[in-house]
């Protein structure tokens, strides 16, 4: 992999605390930060570990995390038994829709919460149920752009 540049690894480190911001390990930040930056669409292990500056066990669990997460695919090349890693880029659809069903469910909850909690604190009672509603609004809005969104582009 070519020397990255003082640019590219400012944005792999904003990336890394996006991705930390959002419950994961700083290292699986970084690593996806290197595949978006990258100008290859595959790198391999050993070229994860040595442009990001972190050990084979850090690097070796953020992989397996992120290929669990299918945010992450790799490939194989005959005659070379390393595997490359790039970022998988075709499910983020998938992504979007599941991170909206993960909405809903919490909006579930958060309505089984008010329902026990009964009329007992009104004003919190209206701003939970205010937040039920528009997360409600959310999982059933998305979708539909999305698709709006596929078909404007002629997929």
């Amino acid at each position: 992999m070519a020397q990255l540049t003082q640019e590219q690894k400012h944005l792999i480190e904003k990336i890394g605390i996006y991705h930390e911001q959002q419950g994961l390990p700083p290292v699986v930040g970084r690593i996806m930060g290197l595949l978006y930056v990258s100008d290859r669409p595959h790198l391999s292990f050993e070229e994860i570990v040595d442009t990001l500056n972190i050990s084979k066990s850090a690097a070796s669990n953020a992989l397996n995390l992120l290929l669990q997460m299918r945010l992450l695919e790799y490939t194989t090349y005959p005659g070379d038994r390393k595997r490359y890693f790039g970022a998988l880029m075709d499910n983020w659809y998938e992504e979007v829709i599941n991170k909206m069903e993960s909405i809903l469910g919490f909006s579930k909850l958060l309505r089984q919460a008010n329902d026990l909690r009964g009329n007992s604190n009104p004003a919190m009672h209206e701003k939970v149920l205010e937040r039920i509603e528009f997360m409600e609004f959310l999982s059933q809005e998305v979708p539909m752009l999305l698709e709006k969104w596929r078909q404007g582009r002629g997929q």
